[in-house]
């Protein structure tokens, strides 16, 4: 299958805002994903990367600094979704890659990702991409 790489522009809000909603179960408004869209990819501490295939985007990833008084420079993966008409054909491990690159470009010692519980194919698959679970831990939310 041909599909290429490339930055995320604010035309494929809709295409991410379905990739979220119907691959990562995330029903979140299309108005408010254009604005975000808009937001992150002004800046240097974010990445969004499409990848396209037949003219349309079939996945994404969204990585950002990660920067603690305990770790060196890293990135963070915040989301990557491939839609499932489209998986197991390389897709997923080049956005990850391209990730890695701009990791590798701005400094970043490593890549960090977080991962649902419930998400093991997922797991498998970052585990063949190279990632180790490093613990198991709760995600505390509170919203107002």
């Amino acid at each position: 299958m041909n599909f290429y790489i490339r930055d995320a522009v604010k035309e494929d809000a809709k295409e991410i805002c379905l990739l979220n909603c119907i691959e990562l179960g995330y029903d979140f408004p299309l108005d408010e994903v254009r604005k975000k869209l808009d937001a992150l990819t002004i800046g240097r501490k974010d990445k969004i990367l499409v990848a396209v295939a037949e003219g349309n985007v079939v996945g994404y990833i969204h990585a950002n600094d990660y920067d603690t008084l305990y770790t060196p420079h890293l990135k963070n993966i915040m989301g990557i979704a491939v839609s499932k008409d489209y998986r197991q054909a390389g897709i997923g491990k080049a956005l990850l890659f391209a990730a890695e690159e701009w990791a590798k470009e701005t400094k970043a010692k490593g890549i960090r990702l977080v991962s649902g519980e419930s998400r093991t194919e997922a797991h498998a698959f970052y585990q063949k991409c190279g990632y180790f679970s490093k613990k198991n831990q709760k995600n505390f939310i509170k919203m107002f």
